[in-house]
């Protein structure tokens, strides 16, 4: 069951970075007005480096519990609750709770901990 937990945790922390991605994409850079060009690209990449880093997160939740190492599912789980724990604080502080974003990052990390 606990292995179950981790990899909807992984899921769950998949298709939040795919939406952040989108949503980035769709929502905030089609809007945004920001000078000069190449700034605009930078915060653009930087945005997307995120959403890279959270999917690769979420793909090491999904093979935590294969591996063979107890030490490294323990620090997987560790090291991705500090991550998406922090985000969850920083977007939930940041948007006073308006935004459903810290929710899901929630979510990821009470799945993690769940299935430590």
């Amino acid at each position: 069951m606990r292995d179950l937990l981790l990899q909807c945790s992984g899921v769950a922390a998949i298709v939040l970075a795919l939406i952040h991605g989108m949503l980035g994409e769709t929502k905030v850079f089609a809007r945004a007005t920001i000078e000069p060009p190449r700034l605009r690209m930078l915060i653009r990449l930087v945005w997307q480096a995120g959403t890279v880093a959270w999917i690769g997160g979420g793909v090491l939740l999904l093979a935590a519990p294969w591996m063979q190492s107890s030490l490294a599912r323990h620090w997987i789980i560790v090291t991705l609750a500090i991550v998406f724990g922090f985000a969850a604080l920083a977007n939930a502080w940041a948007t006073r709770g308006r935004h459903f974003g810290w929710v899901g990052m929630g979510a990821v990390v009470a799945l993690a901990v769940a299935g430590y």
